[in-house]
């Protein structure tokens, strides 16, 4: 098999023209092109009038030592990878001597891969979820979005799929993946119900609906491996004796013997964090982003990216990624962008507000919107005497975003209400009195107010301050971002965890044996995919460490 990269085409190219394409640009003849499947396909957006599509394809050709040979030297033309997933090691023996069987605390894409690779190795993992099954927590989470009801463990932190079943259903990373453990991840996708395209776009996406049937699918083939998965099973203790994992405690009282133990907690398990730092679990605070949610119509969006080409449907719903470093020193960016989505109410606590992105497979609602966010250090949120030099908990930055989270209820006037305010007021220093023609969709609703109002700041001065200069400066980059109508909605807090549980070489906690902190709740991923890649390779680190246990 050979890959042949960075094939070019026009936008609006025939169907039967890759073909052709192939065959002129290896110079071989008709017949000896035996078949062809695209691998990755992306598009060149620079020239907006005359937009090009860029292939990755993959080759089956007679003679492939000559081609080789004929295009040595040529980066574009070389063998293809083999992409099969393989195990690091045999872990049949692994499965004789998992005696209690490994526990997976969470059901997101971390713990839903470590749970499957688990139970496909035959290791029967037990996984234990604090929310509800998906069908039921989409019910629960519709009841905050529709009736400003919240459900503290049955929400879009909390519940079968995790965070990400309610979001765009990004399907991309930029982590290092030498061993196509992303390949692992989509093939699984499409076992369960994606779209094939997911194989080969540049940025696959699911979106939420889709995600729902997929998660029930992948379930149910653990549930077949051996496994078992146990809904609206909270841990709230952790038995640790001379340095190793022994057991785990339930919020039903229940006591569960574990000597293998995958952490795979979102980056809103604030009292499993706090029980974790109780018990002498390493952790250390570590860096996040908090901001806005901005929201355009997605047809400026689209007219800015891709000019006349706009609404051609292999380009689908345009999206965006921008960086401004202002002069205050903060990093400003967009983070998690949702083409033709909504604005989602993300919390998981009574009295808070905390706003996030989701989007359908389709991709088809009014606005676009994303994440406009500051970077901010342990330094930003160090708590108590606040002097140089003082100590920094682990914990502070849970505390510095509940802060922001119920200031955002309290300008909100309640009800989960998020506060807004309209790009130009923003900009002019004026409160929102009224939105214009971008209407928020954020449910259960915005209520305008001035988000930087003195001493009633939805975000630290420094924040404001950076987001009020980069807004501008993006508008260089997409004509139209600074819009006046524009709706700013606050506030985005859980970019990433706000703290690390760091962990060793063999995948395990640096003083708890038997603990394997994973995903993002533990500070090594960021989005579904690269959770996803951390659950496969903390689920072999441990089948490795049971395996030389056996021997």
């Amino acid at each position: 098999m050979l890959r042949l990269t960075d094939l070019r085409l026009p936008l609006g190219h025939a169907d039967d023209a890759l073909r052709p394409a192939l065959l002129t640009r290896l110079g071989l003849p008709e017949h000896r092109l035996r078949a062809f499947q695209v691998f990755k396909r992306a598009h060149d957006a620079r020239k907006k009038g005359a937009i090009q599509l860029i292939y990755t394809v993959d080759l089956e050709v007679d003679d492939e030592a000559a081609v080789l040979a004929r295009w040595r030297g040529d980066p574009h033309v070389r063998p293809a990878p083999d992409m099969h997933y393989r195990p690091v090691a045999h872990f049949e023996r692994a499965a004789q001597a998992a005696s209690p069987r490994p526990v997976v605390v969470g059901f997101g894409p971390c713990g839903l891969f470590a749970a499957l690779i688990l139970a496909q190795m035959g290791l029967r993992p037990l996984v234990l979820e604090r929310g509800k099954a998906v069908r039921e927590r989409t019910q629960d989470t519709w009841g905050l979005w529709r009736r400003g009801e919240l459900q503290p463990e049955s929400n879009v932190q909390f519940g079968e799929g995790g965070a990400g079943t309610f979001s765009d259903g990004k399907l991309w990373s930029q982590i290092s993946d030498p061993r196509h453990l992303t390949r692992k991840v989509l093939d699984e996708f499409v076992r369960a119900g994606a779209p094939a395209e997911i194989l080969f776009v540049s940025k696959p996406h699911i979106g939420t609906f889709r995600l729902v049937g997929m998660v029930e699918k992948m379930r149910a083939d653990i549930e077949a491996l051996g496994g078992e998965i146990r809904f609206q099973a909270r841990v709230i203790d952790l038995q640790i004796e001379a340095g190793a994992v022994r057991g785990l405690t339930l919020a039903s009282g229940e006591t569960l013997r574990a000597h293998q133990v995958v952490l795979a907690l979102g980056h809103s398990a604030r009292d499993t964090f706090e029980m974790l730092h109780r018990r002498g679990v390493a952790m250390q605070a570590k860096p996040f982003s908090i901001g806005f949610r901005i929201e355009h119509p997605q047809g400026l969006i689209d007219r800015a990216r891709f000019g006349p080409s706009a609404g051609h449907p292999v380009l689908g719903a345009a999206d965006y990624k921008l960086v401004h470093h202002a002069s205050n020193s903060r990093a400003v960016y967009s983070f998690c962008m949702c083409p033709g989505g909504t604005v989602v109410a993300a919390t998981s606590e009574v009295g808070r507000v905390v706003t996030n992105g989701m989007s359908q497979y389709s991709r088809n609602e009014r606005n676009a919107n994303a994440g406009i966010v500051v970077g901010i250090s342990p330094d930003d949120y160090r708590q108590g005497p606040g002097a140089p030099g003082s100590p920094v908990s682990p914990l502070d930055g849970m505390a510095f975003q509940r802060f922001w989270e119920s200031r955002a209820y309290e300008l909100g006037g309640g009800a989960y209400r998020a506060p807004g305010q309209r790009v130009g007021d923003f900009l002019a220093r004026r409160p929102s009195l009224s939105f214009g023609a971008v209407e928020p969709s954020y449910k259960p609703g915005v209520t305008p107010t001035d988000l930087a109002a003195p001493g009633h700041e939805s975000l630290p001065v420094y924040a404001l301050d950076a987001i009020r200069e980069a807004l501008p400066a993006f508008e260089r980059q997409i004509a139209g971002f600074s819009m006046g109508d524009a709706v700013l909605t606050g506030v985005e807090t859980r970019t990433s965890s706000p703290l690390r549980i760091p962990r060793g070489k063999d995948g395990q906690s640096l003083n708890v044996r038997g603990l394997y902190p994973a995903g993002e709740g533990a500070g090594y991923a960021g989005g579904i995919m690269s959770a996803a890649v951390d659950g496969i390779e903390v689920a072999e680190a441990l089948a490795v460490n049971l395996l030389a246990k056996a021997t």
